[in-house]
C-alpha cells in the first residue's frame, strides 16, 4: 500500500495537470481572438485555386533601387531587395512557422510548424516543426535554427527583429523536433502570434560575426524560390524551387504559381508605367483614379490585352496625411497640430484632383466597429482614459468629432477663421502678413515628397498654409533619399503612407508606430515621434485583452488618442482595391477580407 499511494498521487496529479486550464494541447491553428475559423483537416485557403497550373514568367515593377539581399539588419531599411520578405509579392526566401490567413481577422496555419502548444495564459507556446520542413539546399529545418534566429537577431538584427528577446524569458529545445517559448511579465496575448510570424533563418548558412553587412550573395532560405541573378540597383529574379518543401501543405496550396520572378526597379514613377504599358510590367497599381483613367488609355488596354479591375476588401482604409516629426519644437504643442489639420481643404482637392471620388479619412480604423467615429466612448473607455484627463476633446469623446467641411472653392474663410483662433489661443499671432509663434519667431517647416502626386498635394497644403501666413517649403527627394531620411527622424514633416495600413486585429505593430520605446529607436515606423503614456496605456489594454468588449474598446480608445493628438493630417481615401493587369494573368475567384492576393494568381497556360 505504502509504493501505491505515491504512484496513485502521482498519477493523479498528472490527470489535474492534463484538465489544467493553463495545459496546452497541439492544434493546427492559432488565433488572436478564440478559435482558428479552419478545421484542422482544412485543405487549402479558401481564396484560392487549389489546381492553379503551375508555369510561367512574370515581371513586378517597383520604383527605387537596392544594394543588400538581407532584410533584417538596420543597414537593409533603405536598400534590401523587394521579395526576400515581403507583403505585397509573398515571402519568396524566407517563411515564418506559421502562415496568415488573409480571410480572417487574425489567424495562423501550420508551415514550418505544423502543429502549436499554446498555453491558455498565453506565457508558453511550443512549436512542432514539420518534419519535411526543408531549407533550399536540402538540409531540414530544426529547433537549433530558431534558437540561432533570435540570437542572431537580438545582436545583430534591427528592429522589430533585434527586439523580441525582450519579452521572452527563455527558449528551450524541447525535443527532436520541437522548440519552446517561455515569455516573461514584458509579453503581451498578441507576442506569441508574433513569434510564430517571425521569419526563421538556416543556422547553417549565416556567419553570426558578418550577419549585419548587406551582401548581394543569394541567401539560403525556407521559401518557395530562390535568387536566380542578381543586378544591384537594377533586377533581382527568383526561381521556383521545384523541390520546394511546403508545396502540397494545406496553408500554402495554390500560392506560388509562376516559375520565374522578376522585380525590376525604375527611378521614378513615370518610367515604371511606360514600362507597364509596354508590357515589361505585369501590373500596376495606380491609387489615383483620375490618373489611371487618363493612364489607361493606350493601344493594349483598348484591344482588352490589359485588363483593369476593382476588388472590395474588408480593413480599413490605408492611412496617408501629412506627418509632424513632434520632436521638433515646433511641433510639441497638440493645439498647434490641430489647428494645422483644419488647413487640408479636402473638398477642394477632391473635386479638383480627384473627380469626386475619395472619401475623408477621419480615424485610424475607419468604417469598422475599431473606429471611435459615431461612437460615444463606453464605461469600459473611459476608465482607460480615467487617468489622462482632458487628454480627448469632448466631441472626439462623444463621437462626433469631423475635420471642418468648406465649401471646395479654396477660398472658404470660416476653416481658416476656426484655425487662426486656435492658433492664437496657443500664443500664435500673425504680423506684416507672417505667422508667429509664442517668442515672436516666424512659423513654417519643410515638407518632404517623394512623387509627383505627393508635391501635388503638398502643394494645396502649401497654398491654405500661406494665407495664415505660415511659410512652408517643399523638398522633392527620390525613394532612397527620403527612406534614408526617415531612418534618421531627419524630417519637419512629410507625407506619412507606408506603415499605417491598418486591419481589424491591431497588435504589437501599433508599438512601433505609435509607442513611446520605438520614439527614439532608429529605424523605427514611429515617424512622428510619438511618446504618450495614455498612448502606451491603450495598446498595453488592447495587446491584453481577453475578450472582445475589452479589446474594442482599447482600439477606440487608441482611435480617440491618435486623433486628439493630430500627429497627422489624414486626407483621403478611396476605398476600393485596382489594378490594372496584361491578360496572360488570372487570379481566384474569392477576394478575402486583406484584399487580392498576388502569391496567388497564375500565368495563363499557353
Amino acid at each position: 500500500m505504502g509504493r501505491i499511494l505515491p504512484r496513485l498521487t502521482a498519477a493523479l496529479s498528472l490527470l489535474l495537470l492534463c484538465a489544467s486550464p493553463l495545459a496546452a494541447e497541439p492544434k493546427h491553428g492559432i488565433a488572436m481572438q478564440g478559435e482558428p475559423e479552419l478545421p484542422a483537416d482544412f485543405s487549402h485557403f479558401d481564396y484560392v485555386n487549389p489546381d492553379a497550373p503551375k508555369g510561367g514568367d512574370v515581371t513586378y515593377c517597383v520604383v527605387g533601387s537596392f544594394d543588400n539581399l538581407n532584410p533584417f539588419i538596420l543597414k537593409s531599411l533603405r536598400t534590401t531587395a523587394r521579395g526576400m520578405i515581403d507583403t505585397v509579392y509573398g515571402n519568396f526566401v524566407f517563411e515564418p512557422l506559421m502562415q496568415r490567413n488573409a480571410d480572417e481577422a487574425f489567424g495562423l496555419y501550420g508551415l514550418l510548424a505544423d502543429t502549436a502548444d499554446m498555453s491558455e495564459d498565453r506565457r508558453t507556446i511550443e512549436f512542432h516543426l514539420d518534419p519535411k520542413a526543408k531549407w533550399s539546399d536540402g538540409e531540414p529545418v530544426t529547433p537549433e535554427d530558431v534558437l540561432f534566429t533570435y540570437d542572431v537577431f537580438t545582436e545583430k538584427g534591427r528592429p522589430p527583429y533585434s527586439d523580441r528577446m525582450k519579452k521572452i524569458a527563455r527558449i528551450e529545445k524541447t525535443g527532436e523536433r520541437s522548440v519552446k517559448f517561455t515569455f516573461n511579465d514584458k509579453a503581451d496575448r498578441e507576442f506569441p502570434l508574433i513569434i510564430a510570424l517571425t521569419p526563421i533563418l538556416p543556422r547553417h548558412a549565416f556567419d553570426k560575426e558578418t550577419f549585419d553587412r548587406t551582401t548581394l550573395k543569394p541567401l539560403i532560405g525556407s521559401g518557395p524560390y530562390t535568387v536566380a541573378e542578381v543586378k544591384p540597383g537594377d533586377r533581382i529574379v527568383f526561381k521556383r524551387n521545384p523541390d520546394y518543401w511546403g508545396k502540397d501543405i494545406p496553408s500554402k496550396r495554390g500560392f506560388d504559381n509562376f516559375d520565374r520572378i522578376t522585380i525590376q526597379y525604375f527611378l521614378n514613377a513615370n518610367a515604371q508605367l511606360e514600362a507597364f504599358k509596354k508590357g515589361l510590367c505585369a501590373i500596376d497599381t495606380e491609387t489615383d483614379p483620375v490618373k489611371r483613367e487618363r493612364d489607361m488609355n493606350f493601344p493594349a488596354f483598348k484591344r482588352g490585352d490589359v485588363v483593369a479591375e476593382t476588388f472590395q476588401t474588408g480593413i480599413p482604409p490605408v492611412v496617408t496625411g501629412f506627418l509632424f516629426n513632434t520632436r521638433l519644437p515646433k511641433f510639441k504643442n497638440p493645439v498647434v497640430r490641430r489647428a494645422l489639420g483644419m488647413l487640408y481643404d479636402f473638398e477642394w482637392a477632391n473635386k479638383n484632383l480627384f473627380g469626386g471620388r475619395f472619401t475623408r479619412t477621419m480615424s485610424y480604423w475607419q468604417g469598422s466597429e475599431l473606429s471611435a467615429l459615431g461612437h460615444p466612448a463606453s464605461e469600459k473607455e473611459k476608465a482607460l482614459l480615467a487617468h489622462f484627463p482632458g487628454r480627448v476633446p469632448p466631441d472626439v469623446m462623444d463621437g462626433t468629432w469631423r475635420p471642418p467641411v468648406t465649401d471646395g472653392s479654396g477660398q472658404d474663410r470660416k476653416a481658416l477663421k476656426a484655425a487662426l483662433d486656435l492658433l492664437k489661443s496657443a500664443g500664435y499671432r500673425i504680423e506684416g502678413g507672417q505667422m508667429l509663434d509664442p517668442d515672436g519667431k516666424p512659423f513654417g517647416f519643410e515638407i518632404l515628397t517623394a512623387s509627383q502626386e505627393e508635391e501635388r498635394l503638398a502643394a494645396l497644403y502649401q497654398r491654405t498654409l500661406g494665407k495664415l501666413g505660415i511659410a512652408v517649403t517643399i523638398r522633392s527627394l527620390d525613394g532612397d533619399q527620403i527612406q534614408s531620411r526617415k531612418q534618421r527622424f531627419d524630417f519637419e514633416a512629410l507625407i506619412g503612407a507606408s506603415g499605417f495600413n491598418n486591419s481589424l486585429s491591431p497588435g504589437i505593430e501599433q508599438i512601433g508606430r505609435w509607442g513611446s520605446s520605438s520614439a527614439e529607436a532608429a529605424g523605427s515606423f514611429n515617424l512622428a515621434g510619438v511618446a504618450d503614456p495614455a498612448i502606451d496605456a491603450a495598446i498595453e489594454a488592447m495587446l491584453n485583452a481577453r475578450t472582445k468588449e475589452d479589446y474594442v474598446a482599447a482600439v477606440r480608445v487608441l482611435d480617440r488618442l491618435l486623433i486628439s493628438g493630430a500627429y497627422m493630417v489624414p486626407m483621403q481615401h478611396n476605398g476600393e482595391q485596382w489594378i490594372a493587369y496584361w491578360n496572360y494573368l488570372n487570379h481566384p475567384q474569392k477576394t478575402p477580407i486583406f484584399g487580392y492576393q498576388l502569391p496567388t494568381w497564375w500565368h495563363k497556360p499557353k
